[in-house]
């Protein structure tokens, strides 16, 4: 049931559907479907490490995704057939055909997105403090060779920071998932904060958690997704925040906003990584005290957001790892080229089906 007021706001027609382990909302010719379950089993964890190729994290939810999927413009996705304020249900109503888009968010493709192997320049893998007694925890009292300031300690990026932020499914072979860079004149071509400020109704929301570890005690690693779907909008905010206690703080951020009553249909992506000291982070607490804000992500987010830029985003600083997810871009998928693309590949067909005829003639 859509929450909050503003009677400016007209809700549009949709229809609902949940379960005990999945949500969805049609709306607009949108299909939105987030799923979230428990850890996964010993099984499933056995399967995907194998197929990504490292351990994984302590709390890995392989079965939880969220899944966008839009139908095209003259599509009576979530239209009811009846009332135009009924919910009925998603299940009801099966699309006859497949979406033009889909956009998934899984947290087996975000382990993908994990570096492997030595690092090198720009990977941002990151070393532990306190190497000392991390080595002698795993060499013995008697290794003989002096101790480094910092080691790296695993062959892949044991944060499980990952340069993934979301993927188009459909169509495939898209080259940057169909993005391209947004233009900085274009008021469409940004997120319109005021509006997400709007008190609209909420007809839909999520949050699904993807994977969480505490980093053998040495910090915080976690990746969640929230969408929530309002009458002229839906916006998503996919979130990978890190902690490695004593050596730094690294956010990154994938924002999703796509409006229901603008044209041309435009999907924004705005992609922003940050990173700091912890020592930088930690001295922004109201209470020194009190470190229970250096475990939350959004408190971390917000600090992070609200420090120069210079000093957070940028690459070629001394006190960055040069990690290659620093920085912000904003990109832009124009969803009415796709239709264009599909009408043409369905005239294709049928002009190969006619020569096809002609010749048999």
């Amino acid at each position: 049931m859509a929450t909050g007021c503003n009677a400016a706001v007209a809700v549009p027609p949709h229809k609902r559907s949940d379960t005990e382990t999945a949500s969805a909302i049609e709306i607009s010719g949108w299909r939105l479907t987030s799923t979230s379950l428990p850890i996964s089993n010993g099984a499933e964890i056995d399967a995907c490490q194998a197929e990504v190729g490292i351990n994984l994290p302590e709390m890995f939810f392989g079965n939880n995704s969220l899944i966008l999927e839009w139908f095209g413009p003259e599509s009576d996705i979530g239209t009811p057939p009846t009332r135009p304020d009924s919910q009925e249900d998603v299940g009801d109503t099966k699309a006859e055909n497949e979406p033009l888009w889909r956009y998934e968010f899984r947290a087996q493709d975000a382990l993908k997105r994990v570096h492997q192997g030595p690092s090198e320049p720009g990977d941002g893998c990151v070393k532990v403090g306190h190497a000392e007694a991390w080595l002698k925890s795993r060499t013995g009292p008697a290794a003989e060779s002096p101790m480094p300031d910092m080691v790296e300690v695993k062959p892949y990026d044991w944060t499980y920071t990952p340069l993934y932020s979301g993927h188009t499914s459909l169509p495939s072979g898209l080259d940057n998932d169909g993005f391209g860079p947004a233009d900085p004149e274009n008021p469409q071509h940004e997120i319109p904060i005021a509006e997400l400020q709007r008190p609209d109704p909420i007809l839909f929301y999520a949050e699904i958690p993807l994977y969480e570890d505490e980093l053998h005690d040495n910090g915080l690693s976690i990746l969640t997704i929230r969408i929530r779907v309002m009458p002229e909008s839906l916006f998503i905010l996919f979130r990978f925040t890190l902690r490695v206690d004593d050596v730094l703080f690294r956010n990154f951020d994938t924002r999703i906003y796509h409006s229901f009553v603008r044209n041309p249909p435009l999907v924004v992506r705005d992609i922003r990584g940050w990173e700091t000291s912890y020592k930088t982070l930690k001295s922004l607490l109201p209470n020194p005290e009190d470190l229970s804000p250096l475990a939350d992500p959004q408190w971390i987010a917000r600090m992070l957001a609200s420090m120069p830029t210079s000093s957070t985003m940028d690459r070629s600083s001394r006190r960055s790892t040069g990690w290659k997810g620093l920085g912000a871009r904003v990109e832009v998928l124009d969803l009415s080229k796709l239709v264009n693309q599909a009408e043409g590949e369905l005239s294709d067909g049928i002009n190969a089906l006619k020569l096809v005829d002609e010749k048999q003639d």
